[in-house]
């Protein structure tokens, strides 16, 4: 709606996790790394956690958009499966062909003579499955066996746990401490600073075309940190917000006024949507 009035290309605020529009702020920066550092040394098993909106699978994409022809990836999302169901679709997403009854032996078969196949090729193997949280600890006990895959120099398999802070609750179950052993590199990705918020505004506008030409006040960014607590999440909802109201008004000057009539506007909205709960608001 907003775009051609501020001559956009496109929406600078999307919720949606486009690397495109990846900001490495020095959480981000060093999570990447170690990212960077778990599967390039093949170390095997990495985790990854960070709130709801902290930037966890826009992180994930920008990490694999940058990985080299020499390495494979995977990513599963949302992965509520049965162990068969998880094998199933590691092996779609690597686009590995299946012959047989798709039992647990020959599923777990076919992936080892994959991933012997690509290391041959002198290549490496990542597996990154998000919202990991919600695997059941007797899937997360497939996920180490998987990890096993090995010669006796390297892992044939690099996986990558990405998930809420309910991850780490999870990996230090009993039953599961012979993964929790085998974790190699573990991340937690926190908040944007406040220093930060202005730069990834403007990030996102430069990346959406904008230039120089939509500017926000001192006074509404600091209302937009109050209100998001730094959550790149609640930065976007009510940074789109507030190009929307700047549109209303023929302004491409966001003001305070203008975002906390928006932040009270979402306040009002959640409370509605989560029966007084206050969803949107931390």
């Amino acid at each position: 709606m907003y775009c051609r009035f501020y001559g956009l290309i496109e929406k600078p605020f999307n919720v949606t996790s486009d690397p495109a529009f990846f900001f490495l702020s020095s959480q981000h920066k060093e999570a990447l790394s170690h990212l960077v550092y778990g599967t390039t040394q093949r170390k095997g098993i990495i985790v990854l956690t960070g709130e709801i909106g902290t930037g966890k699978t826009t992180l994930c994409r920008f990490f694999l958009s940058q990985l080299d022809k020499k390495t494979r990836t995977a990513l599963i999302l949302n992965p509520h499966f049965s162990e068969i169901q998880l094998l199933e679709a590691i092996l779609m997403d690597f686009g590995i062909k299946r012959y047989g009854h798709n039992s647990r032996l020959a599923l777990t078969r076919a992936l080892n003579n994959f991933l012997l196949k690509e290391t041959r090729a002198g290549n490496n193997v990542v597996l990154i499955i998000d919202e990991a949280q919600n695997l059941m600890p007797h899937v997360l006990e497939e996920v180490r066996l998987l990890s096993n895959l090995e010669t006796e120099k390297e892992k044939l398999l690099q996986v990558v746990l990405v998930g809420q802070p309910e991850l780490n609750d999870r990996l230090h179950l009993h039953e599961l401490r012979q993964l929790r052993q085998r974790i190699m590199v573990n991340y937690h990705i926190g908040s944007l600073k406040q220093v930060e918020l202005k730069n990834y505004i403007r990030h996102r506008l430069d990346v959406a075309g904008a230039a120089s030409r939509i500017e926000f006040s001192d006074e509404a960014l600091e209302l937009i940190y109050v209100f998001s607590g730094g959550t790149p999440r609640l930065v976007n909802i009510v940074c789109d917000r507030a190009l929307l109201a700047g549109f209303v008004s023929a302004t491409s000057k966001i003001d305070g006024g203008m975002v906390k009539r928006c932040v009270e506007e979402l306040k009002l909205h959640s409370v509605g949507d989560q029966g007084g709960q206050g969803g949107l608001v931390r």
